[in-house]
């Protein structure tokens, strides 16, 4: 078994990018998830064209609370990125069964999703070791 090594300035400073990059997918995620716990009539109007019903909104604000703090905690970090691709999937489809403009809309969710593991890529070295982007 190898000794831990010391984290090099470049590690440290992907760490504190990804940790800023989570900072913005966070004020992004709980403010879309408090705007269904707190039924805003745009919110409520909005997934009902997307065809669910509006009693889902506080279900679907629950479970995005859940998967964002487990993202958030370094212990389920991982977990919490494979949960909100989940979620994020579920976005694409309800979308794009709707047919709504596939660049702007539909695919919104994979560019968050994106930016969503590009955060702990960058925040995470055991990501890194797991995922190695150049062997």
């Amino acid at each position: 078994m190898t000794a831990p090594t010391a984290p090099t300035a470049q590690s440290r400073t992907a760490a504190r990018i990804g940790w800023a990059l989570t900072a913005l997918i966070a004020i992004f995620l709980v403010f879309d998830a408090v705007s269904k716990l707190m039924n805003v009539q745009q919110v409520k109007d909005a997934t009902v064209d997307l065809g669910l019903r509006d009693d889902m909104i506080p279900v679907i604000g629950v479970v995005l609370l859940v998967c964002l703090a487990l993202y958030l905690v370094p212990r389920t970090a991982f977990l919490g990125a494979v949960l909100l691709t989940g979620y994020l999937g579920g976005a694409v489809l309800t979308n794009w069964r709707v047919d709504k403009p596939l660049f702007s809309t539909v695919l919104f969710a994979v560019y968050f999703g994106i930016v969503v593991w590009g955060a702990l890529y960058l925040r995470d070295p055991r990501v890194r070791q797991v995922m190695p982007l150049v062997r």
